[in-house]
């Protein structure tokens, strides 16, 4: 399909004149973004599959009503966690692990590496990631996912969760400490990655709260002066601001390719229920 270079704005506007196309483009262009939502909140690809059609069934049916209070993408988040949510609650039993469509074949996260051997390396972080962000309660994992891997503001993502900025940036800054620590292994593997000294600040803590913007000229000096002269707080800083940026390039590249084609499937059913009518 080819892709439409209107706006969503305008999709939405020639959708609610009649044109039938654009709900088709309107859908092609965030479907893949559902998908990977779903993927990496359900843990299940038969649940990512059902919340990826249910979502764009809705879609298709409120998209005319949909107006500037919420962009798009904010409005489908909020549809696709409705059904993971439901599918949660009807689950009996959670998967230990997660399961992505294409699993084994994934593309490792975008890197300049070039050798066989960095290659591989890439992988590995790759999985890990995925493991790590599994791993977390679903409240930790979904806000990680909007905020560092979808890049939705913290407004946004309290918008989609239906909670505060507050609580946003509080289950944020968990979120981030848990899946640096589940990589440092792998990012800083020659550095102690906790501080050596109790007395230390808790610096990832801080230094999530900056990347938020949530710390002052004189707390920033601090955490900058403490780290120059700490190497395992120097480490968890790097092992941060490493585990953020890997987040923000997992959301990069293309969808697998299974998952690529659920997402055709799952738009041609729906572009065709919705050009059948009532």
């Amino acid at each position: 399909m080819t892709t439409d270079p209107r706006t969503d704005a305008q999709l939405l506007e020639a959708l609610r004149s009649g044109d039938d196309a654009a709900l088709s483009a309107l859908l092609a262009r965030h479907a893949p973004t559902v998908m990977r939502f779903a993927m990496k909140m359900c843990r299940n690809e038969a649940d990512a599959e059902d919340v990826l059609q249910e979502t764009l069934l809705a879609a298709a049916r409120g998209a005319r009503d949909l107006r500037g209070e919420s962009s798009v993408s904010t409005w489908l988040y909020t549809v696709a966690r409705s059904y993971c949510i439901k599918k949660r609650r009807r689950g009996k039993h959670a998967p230990e692990a997660i399961e992505t469509l294409d699993a084994e074949g994934a593309e490792a996260i975008p890197s300049r590496t070039s050798t066989p051997e960095e290659g591989v390396a890439d992988h590995e972080v790759s999985r890990a990631l995925e493991r790590a962000i599994g791993a977390l309660d679903d409240a930790s994992r979904e806000v990680i996912v909007l905020r560092d891997v979808e890049g939705l503001s913290a407004i946004e993502t309290a918008e989609v969760l239906g909670t505060s900025v507050d609580a946003v940036k509080s289950r944020l800054h968990r979120a981030r400490a848990n899946v640096r620590a589940s990589l440092a292994p792998l990012l800083s593997p020659t550095v102690p990655s906790v501080p050596s000294d109790p007395a230390c600040p808790d610096i990832v803590s801080i230094l999530s709260q900056h990347l938020e913007g949530d710390i002052g000229p004189e707390a920033c000096s601090a955490m900058e002066a403490h780290v120059a002269t700490c190497a395992s707080c120097s480490s968890a800083c790097t092992s941060l601001r490493k585990a953020v940026s890997l987040c923000h390039a997992s959301a990069g590249g293309t969808l697998p390719p299974r998952a690529a084609q659920k997402v055709r499937d799952a738009l041609a059913d729906i572009v065709a229920r919705a050009s059948a009518g009532p």
